[in-house]
Parts: structure tokens; sequence; C-alpha cells
């Protein structure tokens, strides 16, 4: 992970595999990027992006999931 914040993206089970970059916008917000996923999500603060991330990328991965399970039934 790049950034200036000390933030540690292995707190996150959803963040284990990722390489997250940090960066701040213009307007402040902190985005955090997933460059395995290419996810990204904001917060106010380091911390707040990364959970943020973290929960987009658990999304992302239930959405892309190639295993149907039993729903087809």
């Amino acid at each position: 992970m790049s950034s200036d914040a000390d933030v540690d993206p292995s707190e996150y089970d959803a963040l284990e595999d990722a390489d997250v970059v940090m960066r701040q916008n213009d307007h402040g917000l902190h985005i955090a990027d997933d460059e395995v996923t290419g996810v990204s999500s904001q917060g106010q603060t380091p911390e707040e992006a990364l959970a943020n991330l973290a929960a987009a990328v658990e999304s992302y991965r239930e959405a892309t999931d190639d295993d149907p399970g039993d729903d087809w039934l």
C-alpha cells in the first residue's frame, strides 16, 4: 500500500490479497483504490476510506463469485 496515512489494509479480511493505494482528492476526501479488483471507495479519513473499501471489495467479490451454490434449485 502506498500512502502517508497510518492505516493497515490487512486488518480487513476482504483486503487480505489487495494492493491498496490511498490518495486524497482536491476536496479533502480520502480515496482508497484496490488495484487488484479495480474497486475504489472514499471517506472523510483514511481509516473510513479503507473500511468502506473493504465493504465494497467484499460486495464486489460476492457479486462476481462464479459459484451459484444451490440458488438455482
